[in-house]
């Protein structure tokens, strides 16, 4: 599975290793971590692991 990645010189997003637009090497973003205090808390879990 694929993260998303980022470009730090011009700031656009892709699956690539190398940013399409500058040729320059992309940045792996962090996957978002839920917090137990999120009013969508429930929603996400069910939407990952299923009901």
């Amino acid at each position: 599975m694929k993260h998303i990645r980022k470009c730090k010189s011009c700031g656009i997003y892709t699956l690539k290793e190398f940013c399409p637009n500058c040729g320059k090497p992309t940045w792996e973003i962090r996957k978002y971590k839920f917090k137990y205090d999120d009013k969508y808390f429930e929603i996400k879990m069910k939407a990952k692991y299923g009901e």
